[in-house]
């Protein structure tokens, strides 16, 4: 038990939650403030959820979460973090979200954001010459409207008052990381103890699994194999190539890719580009031909060809269906 002589103040941690906000991030933060409070027998931490509205939240797998109030920019606050999880069309000064948010970074307080909701922060001005985070999977399309942000692939990301991460555990990094700053290392290290967490992860610490995590770290030619795939997208090298950059016979690479991976590597190497290529368009205004040159077919048909196969749909198809799904999710429901 960490004993506190002098009862420290209690901090409020206000988070503002987002239609469609992981319900497990928001978890995550309430029992690492928990166990903390639980530890040192006081409360240290107070968590308070708001809304735009006041109302409950839909979650991202459909379960309503109340709130304890409004989201109003002009109450002080010390803290507060933006929870979403989705993609938001552009932003603007227009929503109400993001306005509220600018108003509020005329106070001196630290604001955060994890998985997308540095999205909102950001389009309030928020980030401007700061460094910050957010789920890999929404990296491009963040730099991409936000070029006045310096966009980190960091686990998360402390630059002066401003803290965001990518969102899932990253959650508990970032927040033990925060605690620590105030009440020591050795609390936080209890708390991720009790919590079973094999260690506190640094901000260096990659998003994204290792292939040498998954495959196993004495498979090296293999993972060196892949990172070179993943390095050339837009001007891929042949399987020889690779074979001979990883210093192995082409049936030796051949048979690691089938042997750990299930593919070959000219499959594996193509699925790779597909799947970047889905994502640029589901997440970028670039037009079809610009994502195919940029994923390494030589064509617009050969890029719609390979796409339709893989996928089982065209590229044109896909990024409409994506559109009409997004403009669903924007419109509101009728009473």
């Amino acid at each position: 038990m960490f004993d506190y002589a002098d009862k420290p103040a209690t901090q409020t941690l206000s988070v503002l939650l987002l239609p469609g906000f992981s319900a497990s991030e928001l978890g995550l933060l309430l029992d690492c403030s928990g166990e903390i409070n639980r530890l040192t027998g006081s409360v240290l931490y107070q968590v308070r959820l708001l809304s735009q509205d006041g109302n409950p939240v839909m979650s991202r797998h459909g379960r309503l979460q109340p709130v304890d109030a409004v989201f109003d920019p002009a109450q002080p606050l010390a803290v507060l973090f933006v929870a979403a999880s989705d993609l938001p069309k552009p932003l603007n000064m227009t929503d109400p979200v993001v306005s509220g948010l600018a108003q509020l970074g005329r106070q001196r307080c630290l604001l955060g954001a994890w998985h997308a909701g540095a999205f909102w922060l950001a389009a309030a001005g928020l980030l401007n010459g700061c460094r910050a985070t957010l789920h890999w999977s929404l990296l491009e399309v963040f730099s991409e409207r936000y070029p006045q942000v310096v966009a980190s692939t960091a686990l998360f990301e402390v630059d002066r008052d401003r803290a965001t991460c990518g969102g899932g555990v990253a959650v508990v990094d970032l927040f033990l990381h925060l605690a620590a700053r105030q009440h020591g290392a050795d609390l936080m290290a209890s708390v991720a103890e009790n919590l079973l967490l094999e260690r506190i992860r640094g901000r260096d610490d990659r998003q994204r699994i290792p292939l040498k995590n998954r495959v196993g770290s004495n498979q090296p030619k293999l993972v060196q194999a892949v990172m070179l795939m993943e390095a050339n997208l837009e001007e891929p090298l042949t399987t020889d190539e690779i074979a001979q950059h990883v210093c192995v016979s082409r049936r030796q690479l051949e048979r690691l890719f089938k042997q750990h991976l299930d593919s070959v590597p000219s499959q594996y190497y193509l699925e790779l580009r597909l799947n970047r290529a889905r994502q640029m368009l589901r997440q970028t205004a670039k037009s079809i031909i610009q994502i195919g040159l940029s994923c390494g077919f030589s064509s617009g048909p050969h890029f719609s060809s390979a796409y339709r196969n893989h996928f089982d749909t065209t590229p044109r198809e896909d990024r409409q269906r994506g559109t009409v799904k997004s403009e669903s999710q924007d419109t509101p429901s009728s009473p």
